[in-house]
């Protein structure tokens, strides 16, 4: 098994898994690897430094042990974590604790809405208009939808969804 570091053309940084050196460059020709944050399929290998850490152990257990915890019952934001990528985007690319969190944040919501697909304005307008009963939801709709939902003072976030939230991840 060869596991290397990755990043997409937007500069986010992933570990890709793969049987051989020629199984990544098959599946890289064929389109198959992709950002799991934008699904870029633009990848590069990044340089790796593999080390053997014998007796490192008790380095790592103190370490972890000093690590700071969240609070479990602290729901992510997503609008924070999509400005805190933002902010970054004019840097190196998002870190891996902004990028955690953005896809932390996005699973949140996929969790808490309901998918309605491309129903999204029409049910958005529904709601705002007191046809049916208010709810969270999400779903797809036109740069042009958004625009309109948006001067008719209905509250919106547009909001990228990677390919990769929508399945199981490993």
């Amino acid at each position: 098994m060869k596991v290397l570091n990755l990043q997409c053309s937007h500069q986010h940084s992933f570990e890709g898994w793969f049987a051989s050196e020629d199984d990544f460059q098959s599946q890289l020709v064929r389109g198959l690897v992709e950002c799991p944050m934008c699904a870029d399929k633009g990848i590069q290998k990044m340089p790796s430094a593999p080390r053997l850490n014998f007796g490192a152990q008790q380095a790592l257990s103190t370490a972890v042990s000093n690590a700071p915890v969240a609070s479990a019952a602290s729901a992510p934001d997503a609008s924070t974590a999509s400005t805190e990528l933002v902010a970054n985007a004019s840097g190196a690319g998002p870190s891996h604790e902004q990028q955690a969190a953005f896809l932390k944040a996005l699973r949140h919501v996929l969790a808490n809405t309901q998918d309605v697909g491309h129903k999204f304005a029409s049910q958005a307008r529904r709601m705002h208009y007191g046809e049916v009963e208010a709810r969270n939801i999400r779903g797809q709709a036109s740069p042009r939808e958004v625009i309109e939902l948006m001067e008719e003072g209905i509250a919106v976030i547009p909001l990228p969804m990677p390919a990769a939230l929508k399945e199981t991840l490993q």
